[in-house]
């Protein structure tokens, strides 16, 4: 807590004090985020620094004609309570009736805390540099062996714990603190020709092996001493978790269940509907997200400071499960808010913050699906990704930092990047041989969902559709 400022639970109550005669409901949330981190470049640190932020949301509810409609008001800092309700009130009386409207969530349907990891009345964490110090004296002593090694370091180690704290004029009075960690290191030679980058996403740095990193980078560095053409076109690829990861994340974006009624993805069935039921793979993939996922938790109950198209404001305390998006191959669920849900005749699905993709029949690790590939490419990672039709999810992006050339079992050499046309749904019903699952972070998306675990996959055929000059 910024010092000088009242704390969440205050603040909580005196808005809803503020809003008891003036609306017909109100939630308000307020995110404290305490975050640290460090950057560092050409084998040497940069910046460092501790960050607070404190984002206080107000939802005010009016019956207007019968109907509810929602005001809602997002402030930062220091705020007063009474003029914050105000606001939202005043937003709401001239706002238009909410499509997503439901009663406000009640204390009986969330349960002891809905399973959170802390009681309404904790205090957040303050930021601390120290918990970056193991991290930085590792770092230390790859910069020198990089020297000697004539490559040079570049990168980040970013720390955060995010205390979110929800309160609604019905009662409930939720908590959690989720922390989070991204580690970066990306390697390049002198000359600028070959580079190469690991990333991990960690809990509190515990995990992070700088050593370990710095050793896969240099190997791909030497890896990537013989140079190989090779043709744009369709080719096959194995995928590490790291490139799986943003693919997936990117599908369970677009798994919205009104969407795909209204006909605009990869998810709508042709005559109308949905393609839940419908078989996406032959392989029994399993796609989930689960608050209570080991070495994933993440929060357990909705916290929507907006309404969308599956989330919705009224939603607020809503407790969340493992929800199953594809289950043995076949699509299985897709994302609704309670209103919606209720429209469709369907259960509603909240956002979830992590995310797990595993074949239950894979046993193979890494290393042995590239020891099983005659010939093919190995990639790295994804960048830039874009969705350029939304109706077949199709994706266009680039690949980075390492695009290396697999013969008769064995890694023997590099070649350019490339940009690629590919839909992950296509990917998935494409793919024959999975690996067993991992923890990986996505190079282009795991910013925005840093807690996943994902398998390699072999792909027959992958479209590169142009060489890239990225680097």
């Amino acid at each position: 807590m910024r010092s000088g400022m009242p704390p969440a639970q205050e603040l909580i109550d005196a808005c809803l004090d503020a809003a008891r005669n003036d609306t017909d409901g109100c939630v308000v949330v307020v995110d404290e985020a305490e975050e640290v981190e460090i950057r560092f470049a050409n084998n040497t640190t940069t910046t460092n620094g501790v960050r607070h932020d404190r984002r206080v949301t107000v939802v005010a509810l009016r019956s207007l004609a019968g109907k509810m409609a929602a005001g809602v008001v997002r402030r930062g800092g220091d705020v007063e309570p009474t003029s914050l309700v105000m606001a939202a009130a005043e937003h709401a009386s001239v706002g238009e009736p909410a499509e997503d409207a439901a009663p406000l969530v009640a204390p009986f349907e969330v349960g002891a805390g809905s399973g959170s990891n802390g009681t309404f009345d904790q205090t957040p964490v303050a930021g601390d540099l120290s918990l970056l110090s193991t991290t930085v004296d590792e770092l230390a002593g790859a910069f020198r062996k990089a020297r000697t090694a004539d490559h040079v370091l570049a990168g980040s180690a970013e720390h955060g714990r995010a205390t979110t704290y929800v309160g609604t004029s019905t009662g409930v009075r939720l908590a959690h603190t989720q922390p989070s960690g991204t580690f970066q290191l990306a390697a390049r030679d002198i000359d600028g020709e070959r580079s190469a980058w690991v990333g991990k996403a960690t809990t509190d740095f515990e995990d992070v092996a700088v050593d370990a990193l710095h050793d896969q980078l240099q190997r791909r560095l030497a890896w990537a001493a013989r140079r190989i053409e090779w043709p744009t076109g369709r080719t096959e690829v194995l995928l590490p978790p790291e490139a799986v990861s943003d693919l997936m994340i990117a599908l369970a974006f677009d798994a919205s269940g009104r969407n795909a009624e209204d006909g605009q993805t990869v998810f709508s069935r042709s005559g109308g509907g949905t393609r839940v039921g419908d078989r996406l793979s032959a392989i029994p993939f399993q796609l989930w997200s689960d608050p209570y996922e080991t070495g994933l938790e993440c929060r357990p109950f909705v916290v929507a400071t907006s309404s969308s198209t599956d989330t919705s404001i009224f939603d607020n305390g809503m407790p969340l499960a493992r929800t199953e998006w594809i289950l043995d191959g076949h699509c299985h669920r897709l994302r609704y808010h309670r209103a919606g849900a209720a429209h469709s005749g369907v259960r509603p699905a909240g956002f979830i913050g992590n995310l797990v993709l595993e074949s239950p029949t894979a046993t193979a690790e890494e290393e042995e699906l590239v020891r099983r590939t005659e010939r093919g490419l190995l990639l790295t990672c994804l960048w830039y990704l874009r969705e350029v039709d939304p109706v077949t999810m199709l994706l266009t992006g680039l690949t980075r930092d390492g695009v290396y050339v697999v013969e008769n079992g064995a890694v023997v050499g590099a070649t350019t990047n490339f940009r690629f046309n590919e839909s992950p749904v296509d990917l998935l019903a494409r793919a024959t041989e999975v690996g067993t699952s991992r923890k990986a972070l996505g190079r282009e998306f795991g910013e925005n969902l840093p807690l996943t675990a994902m398998p390699m996959l072999r792909i027959p055929v992958f479209n590169l559709s142009s060489v890239s000059r990225a680097t």
